[in-house]
């Protein structure tokens, strides 16, 4: 077995196990690997997004919070390699480090040998990524966060011409461009709606307030303007 595939077997050891306990031991016996290998790969599916839990002391071991994970699905191996696709072309849009985490909870809640052949399949895929072709900027954790939120977020902006400025926006929405995505927000700075491009925020920080609600509705006749415009806007 190899290591990915091991994976999702823990997580379906301790999916069926929940809400007791299985211990790193018990865990290497049934995969034949040693412990600090467990302890390894548990590591690697917490950081993952897995909401697996440790108790220390007798009686202790891992368990999985059943509340927050997908219950068996249906899925075919054909319709989770198209979920995963699209997925896969999601890394610089916004909240892509969750679209990661949720393809492993779909996976890891299909049946074993749907599982297997999914990840077959998947091998099978390839990206042709042309050559030069400039990495597109990551939307920032931070602006994700104000957007889920309703958070009023602080950015350190650069305009078309290197100019950088500091901004406190009311986050809005994300829209997407040819190429890139923006936020739409609410910017105190300019007293008015802006595109933010995310290529363009060197920094960003919530800020202790929530933003007023606005109704992307009403800025949404705008956007086209602002997206033509958003480089001089800036």
């Amino acid at each position: 077995m190899n290591r990915t595939d091991r994976l999702y077997a823990i997580v379906e050891e301790l999916r069926a196990s929940a809400p007791g306990r299985r211990s790193a031991r018990s865990l290497a016996d049934r995969f034949d690997v040693s412990v600090r290998t467990i302890e390894r790969d548990v590591s690697a599916l917490q950081q993952a997004g897995v909401p697996i839990y440790a108790d220390t002391g007798r009686g202790g071991g891992y368990t999985l919070d059943r509340t927050r994970t997908l219950p068996p699905m249906n899925f075919t191996p054909a319709e989770a390699v198209a979920v995963g696709i699209a997925l896969g072309r999601a890394t610089e849009a916004p909240f892509a480090r969750s679209a990661r985490t949720a393809l492993l909870k779909i996976i890891a809640a299909m049946s074993a040998a749907d599982g297997a052949e999914a990840r077959e399949l998947a091998e099978r895929i390839r990206f042709l990524v042309p050559g030069g072709e400039d990495d597109r900027a990551v939307v920032p954790a931070v602006v994700e966060e104000a957007v889920a939120l309703r958070q009023v977020v602080r950015l350190a902006y650069v305009d078309r011409n290197g100019t950088e400025t500091e901004r406190d926006v009311e986050p809005v929405a994300f829209v997407s461009g040819a190429r890139d995505w923006y936020l739409v927000g609410w910017c105190r700075l300019r007293e008015g709606p802006r595109l933010f491009r995310m290529d363009r925020v060197r920094r960003a920080s919530l800020l202790d307030e929530t933003a007023p609600v606005r109704d992307f509705g009403e800025m949404a006749p705008r956007v086209p303007d602002l997206v033509a415009h958003a480089l001089q806007l800036g």
